[in-house]
């Protein structure tokens, strides 16, 4: 005679706060933010120290950046960490794929084209966006990993069922 009792794991049981991966992934999306950011004023700065865009398209880049950044802020804070499935695949999708391309075009198409590494300009706003860059980068790929462990979809598939 089969039985419909079956031993509880670990897996079954559902708490209200995120596994270690969404809770890291959290993080490592709102640290990849966080650079987007201060790239953006890096960039800002730049522009207006030498003089390269007119202000007006200064305000503009950081008005739009402004409301892209919030709205991925909002985007993390109350679907993503809460578990909301269309989230994850919204960041993977959005950063994880076009924010990744367009963080690395750039420097790909200079290696492509420029052979003269002798013109790098070896200031420190140099080194502050390449580090900024290299924080951006893997945080991205970071949580882009995290958020598709085991865990991670165990729990945005029982939070999908409720």
């Amino acid at each position: 005679m089969a039985t419909t009792e079956r031993t509880l794991t670990i897996h079954d049981v559902v708490s209200s706060e995120p596994p270690v991966a969404v809770r890291a992934a959290t993080g490592a999306w709102f640290l990849a933010v966080g650079a987007g950011v201060a790239e953006s004023v890096l960039g800002a700065i730049d522009a207006i120290s030498d003089g390269s865009m007119p202000a007006a398209a200064i305000v503009a880049q950081v008005g739009f950046r402004a409301i892209v950044y919030g709205g991925l802020f909002v985007v993390i804070d109350k679907y993503f960490r809460l578990g909301r499935n269309w989230s994850r695949h919204l960041l993977a999708g959005l950063l994880g794929v076009v924010g990744m391309a367009t963080l690395l075009i750039g420097p790909i198409e200079w290696l492509r084209t420029d052979e003269d590494f002798g013109a790098i300009d070896l200031s420190p706003g140099f080194f502050a966006f390449a580090a900024i860059r290299a924080i951006h980068v893997t945080a991205v790929i970071t949580a882009v990993v995290l958020m598709y462990q085991p865990d991670a979809n165990r729990w945005f598939r029982a939070k999908r069922r409720r």
